[in-house]
């Protein structure tokens, strides 16, 4: 069983549970529950950064247009940008489609989340400021330029679906080489590896903290892989990343979600 941090639904705050992954289950307080049976809310609580181009397939496929204007060259530091507190929701709630937009761009990735202040974190140190994983979708709507990342297409109300737990740092070996797997309406649809990371996860620390301090709470995803897939309305979306979990969310019409909740 591995430890993880869970914030359920209703509940004022996290607690520590233990993760079966045979039984698919969670037990806290003396009860085990299916991870099916229960509603999460929302376990990160600081800011959420994303990042560019740092998986080697997704780099490559830009080909020469990454020699050319704007941009001139690959990037020489971590493409980061912030998905904002409105992106935020939990596992099983739905990711919105926006009106006039037929279709999104998926974006599985894990959550690296920190533990411990870090500012100018070297990279032989840099997972002990981190106190576990979780599974993200960087939601976005499609687009071609990465010069810089577009906040009308990126931070959009529930663009970062994320959790439903925190796998803690020390129930899993290593965080370089976890396998991300994504099915679409049932289809398998990408497969890929944190071990084809451009920077892994102790670089991609060391580069963001050489210029910024990451506080406890924050969490850094490591970066989408190439092809991840398109999704339109009515879409579920399942994400699993070996060791950590899953997170599953089906793409609704925004004006639908306007109705339903009275707003």
């Amino acid at each position: 069983m591995q430890k993880v941090r869970v914030k359920l639904a209703g509940q004022r705050d996290a607690l520590v549970a233990s993760f079966d992954q045979v039984q698919a289950s969670l037990k806290y307080e003396g009860v085990q529950r299916n991870i099916e049976e229960l509603q999460y809310d929302t376990i990160v609580s600081g800011t959420v950064y994303g990042t560019l181009l740092n998986f080697k397939g997704a780099l490559a496929k830009m080909g020469d247009a990454v020699y050319q204007d704007p941009y001139k060259k690959p990037p020489q530091a971590p493409i980061l940008y912030i998905k904002p507190k409105n992106t935020l929701t939990s596992h099983n709630q739905p990711i919105p489609l926006p009106q006039g937009i037929d279709q999104l761009q998926a974006g599985p990735t894990l959550g690296v989340v920190i533990g411990r202040t870090a500012s100018r974190v070297k990279k032989g140190e840099a997972l002990h400021f981190v106190t576990g994983y979780t599974v993200a979708n960087d939601v976005t709507v499609p687009h071609e330029s990465v010069f810089r990342p577009a906040v009308k297409h990126r931070a959009r109300d529930g663009f970062c679906p994320i959790g439903p737990w925190i796998v803690e740092q020390g129930s899993l070996d290593s965080p370089d080489n976890l396998t991300i797997r994504t099915w679409v309406n049932g289809k398998l649809v990408l497969e890929n590896t944190t071990e084809n990371l451009i920077r892994s996860i102790a670089e991609l620390i060391e580069d963001a903290t050489a210029f910024m301090t990451l506080n406890p709470g924050d969490t850094l995803l490591v970066g989408v892989p190439e092809d991840a897939p398109l999704i339109k309305a009515n879409d579920q979306v399942r994400i699993h990343i070996d060791g950590v979990g899953f997170l599953e969310n089906t793409v609704k019409h925004e004006n639908e979600l306007t109705v339903k909740g009275g707003r």
